[in-house]
């Protein structure tokens, strides 16, 4: 399994984040996080906005519409959040496509 992650809030649009979401399908990558970029210190680029929650589950739709197999999407996501727990999620979701795929 292949993972990535986005941080929005830098300023991107919404089709600048679907266009990059086509690219890492494009690399085969099947789990997607995408959460709400922080400043950590002042001395850090500033958040240029903060998505509403409303628009993480937008992108979350979008991105399973267009084939990953696991995504995290919301404010506080980080890449790292809740691996193990994600995994076998994904482990089941690929086994499930691979069901699929071989009945057709």
């Amino acid at each position: 399994f292949t993972k990535s992650g986005l941080m929005v809030g830098l300023g991107e649009t919404k089709d600048e984040v679907s266009q990059v979401m086509d690219d890492m399908r494009a690399a085969n990558i099947d789990f997607l996080t995408i959460g709400q970029y922080l400043q950590p210190t002042p001395k850090h680029a500033p958040v240029d906005r903060f998505w509403h929650p409303d628009e993480f589950a937008e992108l979350e739709k979008m991105a399973f519409r267009k084939g990953f197999l696991m995504v995290s999407a919301t404010p506080l996501t980080r890449s790292s959040h809740h691996a193990g727990e994600d995994f076998a999620k994904l482990k089941a979701a690929r086994e499930a496509q691979l069901t699929k795929n071989a009945a057709e």
